[in-house]
Formats: C-alpha cells, structure tokens, sequence
C-alpha cells in the first residue's frame, strides 16, 4: 500500500488543525476508583487474583475492569455499583509504564488517567486512541519517578493533535482497526499451529517411547551413568568460555542464544567443559529437571545449579535427551523432587529416574533402536523448533509493518512545515 499516495489524495485541499490535548479532551483522573469498596471485595487490582478479594472478579461478567494493565477480567454490574461508566474512553496508567488502552462497552477504572474527547463529531476517541498508541514514546518520556513512575500531566496535556475533518479521522481509523484485525488473526494462526506441532511432537514422543512387553527394560540411571555438579563461580560479561547457569536452559530443553556470560578458563575448572552431546540437568528451583544436550561447539563451562550426566555407552545421549522431555521422565521427576519452597532435584534423586532401555543386554540392539527413534524424534525436533524460532520473528515483522503504517497515516505536516 502505497501510504504516503492515498494520503495525499485523502487530505487534498483539506486543511488538518493542530491542537492541543487540553483544547479538545476530557481527561478524568480515576485513581483507585474501586477503593470505595470494602476490603473484602477488593482494594486495587494487584488485589484481583488473591483468593480473598475474588468476590469482585466474575467470569463472564458484563462490566470491564480497566485497570493499569491490559486485562480480561470482569464484574457484574450489581457488584459494580454505582461506579459503572459508559462509552468509548481511551486510558493511560497512573503508575508505571506507559500503556494506551482503548475500550467501548460498560468498564469500571482504576489506576488510570481517562480520555475522552470533547466533540466527537470534531475529534473521534478511537483516532485519539490511535495516535496516542502511536506516540506511546513520547508518553513514556513524561513519566517520572524513582519506583513506580507517573506521568507529568501537564506535559501529556500540552501534546498537539492533527485533526482532520471527521470523514478522515473514520477513515484513518478504518484502516487501522482493519491492521489491527489481520495481526491479531495472523498471531493466533500462527500461535495455534505452532501448539497443534508441539502437541503432535509430544503424541509421538511417547508413542516412539512405549515400547511392546520383552523388548524394553526400564532402568534405574544409577545403573547407566554418573553424575557431576558444576563449578561454582560468578558469571563475567567477557571471558574464555560460555558460562552455562540454570537460566540459560529454556522450556524446550535448549540452550538460549541470548543473555550470555562467560567465565576464564583455569586449571581449576577446565574439567567442567563441555563437550559435544554432554548432557545437563536443571537441579534446583522452578527449573528442576529441565535437561539440554550440549549441540554448539565454543568452549562453554556448566555453573553449580546443572549436573551433568555422563552416561555409560549403552544408552545415546541424544535418546535420554528426547526421553527426558516426555511424560515418562516427568511424572517421575515430579514424584521424586523435595517439597518446601525451593524444590529440589539432586543427583540422589535423579538416580532413581528410570529409562526404558530397549533390548538391554543386547547393546548393538539396543543403540540401533535407539537411533531409530532418535531419528524420528529428532524431524518433529527441526519442525518445532523451526516454529518455535521463526513465529516471534514473523509476529515482530508484522507487527512492526502495522506500527510503519499507522505512524504513516498519523504522520501529518505541522504548521511550521506548510509555511516552510
């Protein structure tokens, strides 16, 4: 689409007034606009999701509760009270980040700086919404404060608006409803076809891993390996190797590109690195049991919080490692972790994890069915992972092309440049 070109043509021989947020909005401070209730309802919203302040929250409800963030709960209009309003308002949050919400229906507020527009046959709320979303920057800058930030009202209000004539703003709005529609469409296609792979992958997983009666034998890991805890030390922002740490392991058993630290290599700790196929487990915290094998080939050290398994040549590193992401691994590991507040799953307890090992005592049998579903595994791993990797960047590419647009059809020449 060729923007600049239709604007062109939409605003010739219009004339697009610039004005001041204050001239033509209506700004409501609705700061904490639920309190009136009493404690046991709710208080404020990071109260909504505690057991003790549900009574406000109903599935299902037909009243929003806009809040500083952008949410999906809701409330009867019995229990909202008095407090219920109407219409099309556009919020931005008293405290914290900048954020623009638009909604039109019935809504209770709280935490947030209200918009509405004077005229609505002079200013439309959703182009206001629109071209406040697109200046979410410059809002960000009016915020100030050491802990939780607010805005300088002062300076939001002093923002100047292109207004063209009505007709125009609608048809701005149009277009842009119309990008917001086919983003939201793609993300959900794309996001549901990526769950549909995972479920597949997840179906043949364990199917590849149930294995006939007589031909697999379930063993205990003591009897298939030893197991070695890493090296203790801080994490530097340069260094000799990758330092590999707890976090580092995502919720695919792989090990995450970005955020990396390093570590010098020594005497002392040259006997914790890495090599190709070596395994890692997450031992402690809400990570526990999270396994990845080693696939790079840099120099990369493993940190105190992973064990590594150094399993015996019977069983292939890359068969444990697509084991210990099914069902099979965790309905024992989540037997065997320790209670309390920090879980923990330690070499003690990962030797009681069992692997079915198929035609054990038969070990160029068992390797060969093994690789067998390795191989399987490892296809439905590529087409994954290929989803995984590639829907945020498709997701960003759109939604970056939606900001493009917008910010062309808001873009409009400034008193000063016609002169010029």
């Amino acid at each position: 689409m060729n923007i600049s070109g239709f604007m062109a043509n939409l605003l010739d021989d219009v004339e697009v007034e610039w004005r001041q947020l204050w001239e033509v909005t209506i700004w409501d401070k609705r700061f904490n606009a639920v309190e009136r209730y009493k404690q046991t309802d709710v208080i404020k919203y990071h109260y909504f999701l505690a057991k003790e302040f549900e009574p406000l929250v109903t599935k299902g409800g037909s009243v929003k509760l806009l809040t500083t963030n952008v949410s999906n709960l809701y409330t009867t209009e019995e229990k909202a009270g008095d407090k219920i309003s109407e219409g099309e308002i556009i919020a931005i949050p008293w405290g914290g980040n900048a954020v623009v919400q638009y909604y039109k229906g019935k809504f209770l507020t709280s935490d947030n700086r209200i918009a509405t527009s004077k005229d609505t046959n002079y200013l439309s709320n959703k182009y206001l919404y629109y071209f406040l979303l697109s200046n979410i920057s410059l809002l960000e800058s009016f915020y100030r404060g050491s802990g939780i930030k607010h805005p300088s009202m002062a300076a939001v209000l002093d923002m100047k608006i292109p207004v063209p004539p009505i007709n125009i703003q609608a048809e701005i709005v149009r277009i842009l409803d119309a990008f917001t529609s086919l983003t939201a469409e793609l993300t959900a296609e794309l996001t549901a076809e990526l769950t549909a792979r995972k479920k597949q992958y997840n179906y043949y997983r364990d199917k590849l891993l149930s294995f006939e009666d007589g031909e697999v034998e379930w063993k205990p890991l003591a009897d298939l390996g030893t197991f070695t805890y890493g090296y203790a030390a801080k994490a530097q922002d340069a260094g000799d190797a990758r330092f590999v740490r707890i976090t580092d392991i995502n919720t695919d058993g792989k090990l995450i590109p970005s955020d990396v630290k390093y570590v010098d290599i020594s005497v002392e700790n040259e006997k914790y690195l890495l090599k190709k196929n070596d395994l890692l487990m997450a031992r402690t915290g809400a990570t526990y049991g999270k396994t990845m094998i080693y696939s790079e080939g840099y120099p990369a050290i493993y940190a105190g919080f992973l064990i590594k398994l150094n399993l015996s040549e019977a069983i292939n590193p890359k068969y444990y490692w697509h084991f210990a992401q099914s069902s099979f691994f965790w309905e024992q590991a989540n037997k065997l972790v320790s209670g309390g507040g920090q879980p923990q799953f330690n070499a003690n307890a990962l030797k009681q994890v069992k692997v079915p090992i198929p035609y054990h005592g038969d070990t160029s049998k068992s390797l060969d069915a093994q690789s067998r579903v390795v191989d399987l595994l490892d296809k439905f791993d590529a087409i994954t992972s290929s989803l995984t990797e590639g829907l945020p960047r498709e997701i960003e590419l759109r939604q970056k092309q939606y900001e493009y647009y917008r910010d062309l059809l808001l873009s409009f020449p400034k008193p000063d440049e016609q002169a010029a």
